[in-house]
């Protein structure tokens, strides 16, 4: 029965131990902060906002997606 009330003692003072620490630490702040949001182009076809960098660009227009890319360029020919 010693080794089990030993048992019991070492959980409950570990438990306390790390809600102490987890009480104590600051929040961890989110590392982006100091970032400036990406630019945001809209798809000339659907209208979807994606960001520049993932965007592909066309005669001044901005696509999603290359299906939507040769879309635009068909409906450009007409």
């Amino acid at each position: 029965m010693g080794l089990f009330r030993l048992l019991i003692l070492i959980a409950i003072v570990a438990a306390a131990f790390w809600l102490w620490r987890r009480f104590i630490r600051p929040p961890k702040r989110a590392d982006n902060l100091g970032r400036k949001p990406a630019p945001m182009v809209r798809c000339a076809q659907c209208g979807v906002h994606v960001p520049r960098e993932h965007a592909l660009n066309q005669d001044e227009h901005w696509y999603c997606s290359r299906a939507h890319l040769e879309q635009g360029r068909k409906s450009g020919e007409q």
